[in-house]
Order: C-alpha cells, then structure tokens, then sequence
C-alpha cells in the first residue's frame, strides 16, 4: 500500500509542477507532507532524505550575487557589452549567449538569468528588436553553459555531492569540451533562424552609445569587497581538491565573509529577504518525494531496470541514460529526475557495474541539455518565462518548444558521439 501512496503522491506532483497551476515550491513540499501523513516515511527521515549540501551551496551562491548586484557591476557590463558591439543586433545575440553561457557556468545559471534578463529586456526595447531571438538564446545558453561546471546547473550540484571524486575541474575537464561543440553549433542555428528579423536601426543603436554605463556602477567599498570575495570564492572552487575543502564549505566561508565584510553597510536580513527561498524549498520539497520513492524501493527496482534493459552493457546503460534523461528533463524539470537517478546509479555498484562514470556524465549531459527542450525543463527556463512575462514580452510553451525541442536532440546525438568516443570504445 505504501508503495502505490508514494508513486501516486509523486505522480500527481509532478504532473501539478508541469502545470504550473500552483507554486512549484508549495506544491512539492505538500507533496513531502502528504507522505509524512500517510506515514511512508518519519520526519527524521524525511530530513535526511534532503541533500543539506546542495540547499548550503545554492543559498550561499545567492547570498553572493545577492550582494555583489547592488554594486550595478552586472548592469554596467550588460550595458558595455551592447557598446562593444555598437548596438549591432547579431552581435548583440553572440553577446547574450557568450555572457549567459559564461555566467551560467561560474554563477549558476538561474542567479545569470535573473540578474542578466532584465537588461536584455532594457536592450532590446530601446534598440526596438523583437526580444524572442535574445531570450530563446538566453535560454539555451544558460542552460549549455550550465551544463559545463559543477555549479553551474543544479543537476550537476547534486551530482557532484554525490560523488567524492567529482571536482570543480573533473566537469571542465569532462564536458567542457562537448559543451564547446553544441554551444558554437546553437549559436550558429539561432542566428541562421533569426537574422532576417534582427533590424539594425543606427539612430537608436547611437543612443545606445551615449549611455553612460558607469552611473550603474556604484564605486565604493562594496564593489572592491564583493568582487573580491566572489572571485576568491571561485579560484576555492577550482582549487578545493588541492585545499581538501569540499565546494560547499568554500561556498559557505564566502558567503560569510562577505556577510560580515558588509554587515555595517548592508542590512542582513535585508540579504537574507532577496534569497530565492521558492527555489530552495522546492528543492526540498523534490528531495523528500524522491525519498518517498527510495524507501518503497522503487529506486531499486529503476537500477534494476536500467541493468535488464542493458544487459550490464557499459554502452548500453551509458546511451540509455544519455537519452532517456535528455527527453524526460525536456518533458519535466531535470531537478527531480536527477533526484531520483542518482540513488539508481549508485545501485548499479550493487550489479557488478563497477566503473559508472561514463554512466553519471552521461546522467549530466542529458539532465542539463535536456533542459532546453521545453520551458518546463529547468528551473532557469521558468525563470525566464517569468521575468519576460512581467515585461510584457511573454514565451508561449509551444513556441518555445519548436526550437527547443529539435535543439535538445542535435545535442543529444553529439553527446551520443562524445561519449562513444571518450568513454565507451574500451568497454566494447
């Protein structure tokens, strides 16, 4: 009985987040409650079902753009960058999708887009350019961007909690290069699609050029400190194996230190308020419907599958999670799904697959990438959605889907050549 309550629970959970009829957050964690009532699992359990790691890594994350954004320094370099290109509106797209791919991949890629977005949007009104080129872009490179860095996607958060042996640079050095390749290849695509409609008016682009983009920029102490500290903060990222301190300790000590360099000018609490608590208690509420599942044993029986299904093949099980989470992130968001995969993979210890890394960068690849086959597939892309629509530039589901959709398989069949030729020939 407990076992249909928990798949039951979870079903109609996830099928409330894709229908967006109620907040994200509330919906997933009455979800975690509901299990606690029907008593599938106890409220000790339900707490270590959440993964305290990735909520630490993430809050401390926006604790410090949180900060560092009320120096203006974002706007001042969205804006210097629409100067760098003159306005030019192809240029400015390449623009929008190196910045939001970079951002993504060293700030996270929801903290980019929601700092990044709202500019965009500035832009493209004054320049008069339709502004669904820029924040379909935005969209796909956060999410390719994401995809390259341990923090750069929560995916890839989660799934680098979970292995020990994951560093900030074993996903630079793993994905890096395929994201390379699928980002040059989109942004190649989205320009080919869009440049006819891209219109460059001189007149406003010259109005563009006499903005002054340093009275965004608050020069003081505050942008000397949290500039420092962030840029700190990532060099701990990239240096935390050598350190034997783990991303979420440095994540943490940044915030902290930044907290209290700018307790005397900033108010905390006032911090604390521009934290997207949504986010991190729909990540909760997700952590405790996957744990509902792990406890009936359905976990179990997914690896179980994954194994029958692949006869044990390395190969197979590799192609299979490669493609099944790039599809089923682009139907919902990849947070859950990779929720409930990462126990799975873990269990493939337990069926003679001993080396499972082809398996977990082939989990990463698909989660992230998956995202951008429809708007409900990240949470960075509901994020977009959202901020566009309170400037009245709304993204229609089926609009999006067009081109995210045909996008997600071109980099589902790249991933399938990276994988093959990286990882999988010495297990054929």
């Amino acid at each position: 009985m407990s076992t249909v309550l928990a798949l039951l629970i979870f079903i109609v959970s996830y099928v409330l987040i894709m229908t967006e009829k109620w907040n994200r957050a509330l919906v997933a964690i009455a979800g975690g409650v509901l299990l606690l009532i029907t008593k599938v699992f106890r409220w000790e359990e339900a707490f270590g079902f959440i993964d305290w790691q990735t909520i630490a890594l993430l809050f401390s994350m926006m604790v410090l753009v949180s900060i560092t954004k009320k120096t203006g320094v974002f706007t001042y370099v969205a804006i210097r960058l629409a100067q760098l290109v003159k306005g030019k509106p192809i240029p400015l797209l390449i623009v929008t999708a190196v910045f939001t791919a970079v951002g993504s991949a060293f700030l996270a890629n929801v903290t980019t887009v929601l700092l990044f977005v709202p500019v965009l949007l500035s832009l493209t009104d004054r320049l008069k350019l339709p502004a669904f080129p820029y924040l379909l872009m935005t969209i796909l490179c956060s999410n390719i961007g994401g995809t390259a860095t341990l923090i750069g996607d929560p995916p890839n958060i989660m799934i680098g909690q979970a292995v020990e042996h994951f560093t900030f640079l074993s996903f630079l050095y793993h994905l890096g290069p395929v994201v390379m390749v699928i980002f040059i290849i989109v942004v190649f695509i989205v320009i080919a699609i869009f440049r006819k409609k891209l219109i460059y008016d001189k007149a406003l682009a010259s109005e563009l050029m006499n903005l002054n983009a340093h009275e965004h920029l608050k020069v003081s102490k505050l942008l000397v400190q949290s500039l420092s500290v962030l840029f700190l903060t990532i060099i701990g990222f990239i240096m935390h194996p050598f350190v034997y301190m783990d991303i979420t300790t440095i994540a943490v000590s940044g915030a902290l230190l930044l907290l209290f360099l700018t307790d005397k000018e900033l108010d905390v609490e006032h911090v604390f308020q521009e934290v997207e608590w949504v986010t991190l208690f729909f990540f909760m509420g997700l952590f405790m419907l996957v744990g509902g599942l792990e406890t009936v044993g359905v976990i179990d029986e997914l690896a179980r599958g994954m194994v029958w299904i692949s006869g044990g093949d390395m190969p197979i099980t590799s192609m299979v999670m490669l493609w099944s989470s790039g599809l089923l992130s682009g139907v919902v968001d990849n947070i859950p799904f990779v929720a409930a995969m990462i126990p799975a993979v873990q269990e493939l210890r337990g069926y003679g697959m001993m080396n499972v890394d082809p398996i977990w960068w082939s989990l990463a690849l698909g989660a992230c990438l998956g995202g951008n086959g429809t708007l409900i597939g990240a949470s960075s892309n509901v994020v977009v959605a959202g901020l566009a629509a309170s400037y009245n530039q709304p993204i229609s589901f089926f609009r999006y889907a067009l081109y995210g959709i045909p996008i997600l398989i071109l980099s589902l069949l790249i991933s399938s050549v990276y994988i093959f030729f990286r990882y999988l020939i010495p297990f054929l």
